[in-house]
């Protein structure tokens, strides 16, 4: 895991200012890496198409882009090394990107990234980016339903409380052990009826969700977006199940912290409205990756990603508007 963390902190570091991101793409990514962003971008296969579908035009659109990270772990599952991070990219939004008007303006681009590290390369990524939150803080965000019984925050989400999401060196690993226990515990909790989850969150808890949705602060306000949420589906599963229809491509712990994600990580039959579409009765798929970190025996902060624009293709509605 030690050359894992290596080959990750020479890549990001090169992203700390404005410059040659693709060069450090170039070096990090296995040229024939399987990678996959969020919808629009979907699947992309190599660092040079890495680089001329995603970075190229991503570069283009803001100016004096660069990238900034406040967590990132290392870790293994089912026998591979992956690490992951969150942040955001920074730039000036000088010129349209992927139908998005530009506005002119200092702008905000959420991430979270996950890359199974062989050999010294990257050769399988999942890349999330909370475009709705981009879209909402341009002022182009077309919807005003989310699922729960309010809309939370939005807007630049924080980094974490306790400033030691950065793990560069090695970490007690029976920490981490304990911290991956706490999530797998509480995410087989999801979904029931009688709020299992519940023990294992800090009453004065932070979920830092998707722009679309936006965060909360304590478990009630938390529930208030959790059981309608849940209630809005059956047939519910998670990526903790590896059923073939929802898995987990990785989750570990390090540290107090723990991360997954899934591609998809959770279905569920849609059986009443759900951010303003629906009921269809079809089953729903939905791409998710967390991070958590925990004090003690309780959970305290949740950062968590939703593809939410691929959710709604599901309905028939596409929330980007035509590229010019």
């Amino acid at each position: 895991m030690s050359s894992a963390k290596t080959t990750y902190f020479a890549y990001s570091d090169a992203l700390q200012h404005p410059g040659d991101f693709a060069a450090a793409a170039q070096r990090f990514f296995a040229a024939d890496a399987n990678i996959n962003i969020v919808h629009p971008f979907n699947e992309i296969a190599g660092a040079d198409a890495y680089c001329e579908h995603f970075l190229k035009p991503l570069h283009a659109a803001f100016e004096g882009l660069y990238r900034r990270h406040y967590i990132a772990m290392t870790g293994e599952f089912e026998g591979a090394t992956w690490v992951s991070a969150t942040g955001y990219y920074v730039g000036h939004f000088a010129r349209d990107w992927i139908g998005i008007r530009a506005t002119d303006k200092l702008t905000y681009l959420r991430f979270g990234e996950f890359f199974r590290v062989e050999d010294g390369k990257a050769v399988e990524s999942y890349i999330f980016l909370d475009i709705p939150e981009l879209m909402i803080s341009c002022g182009q965000w077309p919807l005003s339903y989310v699922p729960g019984n309010e809309y939370g925050h939005t807007g630049l989400i924080q980094d974490p409380a306790s400033q030691d999401g950065i793990m560069r060196g090695e970490v007690d690993a029976d920490a981490g052990r304990k911290s991956y226990q706490i999530v797998t515990d509480m995410l087989s909790g999801l979904a029931t009826e009688d709020e299992a989850w519940r023990p294992y969150w800090h009453e004065n808890m932070m979920w830092y969700g998707p722009g679309a949705w936006g965060s909360f602060i304590g478990i009630e306000h938390f529930r208030s977006f959790q059981v309608p949420f849940e209630s809005q589906f059956e047939g519910w599963s998670g990526g903790t199940a590896n059923n073939g229809m929802t898995r987990h491509f990785t989750r570990y712990g390090e540290g107090d912290y723990t991360c997954s994600g899934g591609w998809p990580s959770l279905t569920g039959v849609n059986v009443s409205p759900f951010m303003g579409f629906g009921p269809t009765n079809e089953r729903v798929f939905f791409r998710v990756c967390d991070w958590w970190r925990r004090e003690g025996d309780l959970l305290v902060e949740n950062w968590v990603f939703v593809d939410v624009p691929h959710a709604l293709l599901q309905f028939g509605f596409n929330v980007l508007p035509p590229v010019k």
